[in-house]
C-alpha cells in the first residue's frame, strides 16, 4: 500500500455563502493504491467545510444540505483514473479538451507521457487557441518566437513535422521571404504548404534540424521598411494536405468527374458546383470548394492535366477565400475568364490573391464583397486596379483598358547615382552638407542656428506601423512623429510642426547623438531657381553612444531640404522635413565599410618636398582634393602605381563619395 499526496493553492468558495471566496485555501489530495481520494481543507484565517467540484461549477446542494454531484464525480474520477487519464477530478483538464484549429501541437502537460501526472489547477488559466499556453512566456511561443522541440512526450503528437509562422508576413513576397531566409539559414529546406491566413503567413517543415536553424533565424532579417521579420517555429501535426479526406480513389474518380466537365474546343472548366455532382455523389465523395485541401487537390490535377486551360468556372462553390487560388498566376498562366460567381467572398482585398493573372473576364456577382461599393463606378475601378486587362465583367462590356502594355517581362533598372543638375549646384550643395553634417555629427549643435531661416519649419516622421513603434529602435522618435497617416487631427498636426529657427535647433539638440556615413549619401535635385533650391539627401546613420549608452542599430534616413540663397554664395534652410526608418540588410551590410575622413577646413599636413610632389600630382590626375588624395597614397604606402589602380577601381565601381573631389 502507498500513499500520494497533492496540494495545490487556488480561490474556493464558502459553502455559507456560495459566491464569496475564500482567500489562501490550500486542499490536499491523498490518493491511495485504490485511486480514492480523500481530501483535507485548510485555510489562513478561518476553516470552511465542504467540497467544491472544479468541473462541475459551484455545488448544488438538495434538500437534505447533500452534495448531489459528488457521487456522479466520484464515480467519474474512478473510471477516468482506471483508464490512465491524468487529468485531475473526472477526467481530462480543460487543456485537453481544447482543440488546436491551426493543426499546432499543444506543447503543454497533456502532451507528457500518461504516467507523468500533471498537477491539477483548478483556476489555473486555459490556453490559448493556437496551441500555446500564455505562462509559456518567451519560451513558449511569444514575442520572438520561442522554439519548442519535441520533448519526448508520449501524447498524440509524436511526428517530426514543424509549423513556421511569419506574423504579418502577408505584406511580403513569396519569393523574397523564402529566399531572404534561406540565405541566412544554415540548413537548407523545403518549405511545404505555403499559405496566407490573415495577416500571418504559414508552412511547414519535416526536418527538426532546419525548424531549429530557422527559428534562429527571427529578427535577422530587416524589411524595406526597416523592421525585423519575426519567425515562430513550433512542433505541428503533418499538414492537412498531407491529412487529406480525400483517398487516393476518390481523386481518381475526381479526376473522371473533371474530365466529363472540360471542354477541350474552349479550353475551359466548368466546375460550378461540383459538389452536387451525380458521379461524385453516387460514390459518396463529397468535394468542397471552401476547404483548402480539396481546392489545392483540384489545382494540381489542373496543372498536372490541363495547364493551358483559359476559362474556369468556380460558382456555387461557398469559396470564402482565394489564398489557394493564387497559386494559378503561375500554374495556369494562360488563365483568361475565371467565374466566382455565388460564392461567400466578403471583401475585395481577397482578389489581391489573383493579382498576376491576365484576366479579359470576371464575375464576381452574388457575392457579399459587390455589396460593400457605393456605386457600380467604384466596383469597376476596384476590380481593374487588380486586372488591368478586364474587358468584361459579370457578363458587362468595360471600356477598353488605358495603358502600356508590356509583354516580354523587364527588369528593374539599378539605382543611380546622385542627380544635380549642373556642376555649379553640385558643388554648392556639397560644400553645404559637409559643413551641416559636421556641425550635426558634433557634440554641439547649436551653430546651425546660422543654417536656417527665422521663419523656418521642420517636421520629423517615422514609417505608420500598427505594431507597437516603442519595442523598436525607433520608439525615442515615436512621440514626435509626424506621419500624416497616424496623425488625423489638424490641431495636433500643426504641435508636431516646428515653428522658426529657435525652436527647430532647440529641437535637433534633443534628438539622439549621431555619426552619418557620408559616402552612402544620395543626392537628387528636385526643384531649382535662381531664389529657390530644393534637393533629397538619403543615406544611414548610427547613433553614438553617451553616458555609456550604446545602440546597436543603423538607421536610414531621408531629408528634403527647401533652401533659399544666402550670403557669398551659400544656403539657408525654409523648411526641412526628416524621414527616420530602420536600415534595411543590404545597407546595413554597405554601411561604415570604409568610413570617410571627418571633413576638415585645416590645411594638409607639411610633407617632405617629394611625397609632396607626388601628393600634388596625384590629385591632378585623379582630380580628388588634397585630402582624399593623400589618404590614397597613404593606404597603398606611396606607391603611386598602386594607388592610381586602386582609385580607377574604386572610381568605376562608383565608391568614391562626391566630397572627395570637392576642392
Amino acid at each position: 500500500m502507498f500513499w500520494v499526496t497533492q496540494v495545490s493553492r487556488c480561490m474556493y468558495y464558502n459553502m455559507d455563502t456560495p459566491w464569496q471566496r475564500v482567500p489562501n485555501l490550500q486542499v490536499t489530495r491523498t490518493l491511495n493504491h485504490n485511486s480514492v481520494p480523500t481530501r483535507e481543507v485548510r485555510c489562513s484565517g478561518f476553516l470552511t467545510s465542504g467540497e467544491h467540484d472544479d468541473r462541475t461549477g459551484p455545488i448544488n446542494r438538495n434538500r437534505k444540505g447533500r452534495n448531489s454531484n459528488k457521487g456522479r464525480a466520484h464515480d467519474r474520477f474512478r473510471r477516468d483514473r482506471q483508464r490512465g487519464g491524468g487529468g485531475g477530478f473526472g477526467g481530462p483538464g480543460p487543456r485537453s479538451r481544447l482543440e488546436d484549429i491551426d493543426g499546432d501541437v499543444a506543447m503543454n502537460d497533456s502532451s507528457q507521457d500518461s504516467s507523468n501526472h500533471s498537477r491539477f489547477t483548478p483556476y489555473g488559466r486555459h490556453p490559448r487557441k493556437d496551441g500555446r499556453d500564455r505562462r509559456q512566456g518567451k519560451g513558449g511561443g511569444g514575442r520572438g518566437g520561442g522554439f519548442r522541440g519535441d520533448r519526448g512526450g508520449g501524447g498524440r503528437n509524436r511526428s517530426s513535422w514543424y509549423k513556421v509562422t511569419i506574423p504579418h508576413g502577408k505584406k511580403y513576397n513569396k519569393k523574397w521571404l523564402l529566399t531572404a531566409l534561406q540565405n541566412i539559414c544554415s540548413v537548407t529546406y523545403t518549405p511545404v504548404q505555403y499559405h496566407v491566413d490573415g495577416t500571418r503567413v504559414h508552412f511547414y517543415l519535416d526536418d527538426p534540424t532546419a525548424a531549429s536553424a530557422l527559428h534562429k533565424c527571427s529578427h535577422k532579417i530587416t524589411d524595406t521598411d526597416g523592421y525585423k521579420v519575426e519567425v515562430h517555429v513550433n512542433p505541428s501535426n503533418p499538414p492537412n494536405l498531407l491529412l487529406s479526406d480525400l483517398k487516393p480513389v476518390d481523386i481518381e474518380h475526381l479526376k473522371q468527374c473533371m474530365s466529363k466537365r472540360y471542354d477541350g474546343s474552349q479550353l475551359a472548366l466548368d466546375l460550378n458546383n461540383i459538389r452536387t455532382d451525380p458521379d461524385l455523389v453516387s460514390q459518396n465523395i463529397e468535394v468542397i470548394l471552401n476547404r483548402r485541401t480539396h481546392m489545392e487537390t483540384v489545382i494540381k490535377i489542373i496543372e498536372e492535366n490541363i495547364p493551358e486551360l483559359t476559362g474556369l468556372n468556380l460558382s456555387n462553390n461557398r469559396i470564402q477565400k482565394l489564398d489557394e487560388l493564387s497559386e494559378l498566376v503561375t500554374k495556369v498562366p494562360n488563365l483568361k475568364s475565371l467565374n466566382l460567381s455565388h460564392n461567400e467572398l466578403k471583401l475585395d482585398r481577397d482578389l489581391d490573391k489573383l493579382k498576376g493573372l491576365k484576366l479579359v473576364e470576371l464575375w464576381l456577382v452574388r457575392n457579399p464583397l459587390c455589396d460593400t461599393f457605393k456605386d457600380q463606378a467604384s466596383y469597376i475601378i476596384a476590380v481593374r486596379e487588380r486586372f488591368p486587362r478586364l474587358l468584361k465583367l459579370d457578363g458587362n462590356d468595360l471600356p477598353p483598358p488605358i495603358g502600356f502594355d508590356l509583354e516580354t517581362p523587364t527588369t528593374i533598372p539599378p539605382c543611380k547615382g546622385s542627380y544635380f543638375g549642373s556642376d555649379e549646384i553640385k558643388g554648392l550643395i556639397l560644400r553645404f552638407l559637409q559643413q551641416y553634417y559636421s556641425i550635426y555629427d558634433s557634440a554641439n549643435r547649436q551653430p546651425l542656428l546660422d543654417a536656417y531661416h527665422d521663419g523656418a519649419s521642420l517636421s520629423l516622421t517615422i514609417p505608420f506601423s500598427y505594431q507597437n513603434p516603442s519595442r523598436s529602435s525607433l520608439g525615442e522618435y515615436q512621440k514626435d512623429n509626424r506621419n500624416l497617416k497616424r496623425i488625423r487631427d489638424s490641431t495636433t498636426r500643426f504641435k508636431l510642426l516646428k515653428h522658426t529657427r529657435l525652436n527647430v535647433v532647440a529641437f535637433i539638440n534633443e534628438l539622439p547623438k549621431t555619426q552619418h556615413d557620408i559616402s552612402s549619401f544620395t543626392i537628387d535635385v528636385n526643384t531649382y531657381t535662381n531664389t529657390l533650391l530644393s534637393f533629397t539627401v538619403s543615406g544611414v546613420f548610427k547613433e553614438v553612444a553617451v553616458n555609456g549608452k550604446s545602440r546597436d542599430s543603423t538607421m536610414a534616413f531621408s531629408r528634403v531640404f527647401i533652401t533659399v540663397p544666402a550670403g557669398n554664395a551659400g544656403l539657408c534652410i525654409v523648411n526641412d522635413h526628416l524621414f527616420i526608418r530602420l536600415a534595411s540588410t543590404e545597407e546595413i551590410r554597405k554601411a561604415f565599410v570604409a568610413p570617410a575622413p571627418t571633413p576638415s577646413s585645416s590645411p594638409v599636413p607639411t610633407l617632405a618636398a617629394p611625397l609632396q610632389e607626388m601628393l600634388t600630382a596625384f590629385s591632378q590626375k585623379s582630380g580628388m582634393n588634397l585630402e582624399w588624395s593623400q589618404k590614397c597614397l597613404q593606404d597603398n604606402e606611396w606607391d603611386f602605381d598602386k594607388a592610381a589602380q586602386i582609385f580607377t577601381q574604386l572610381q568605376t565601381e562608383g565608391k568614391i563619395p562626391d566630397v572627395a573631389f570637392i576642392k
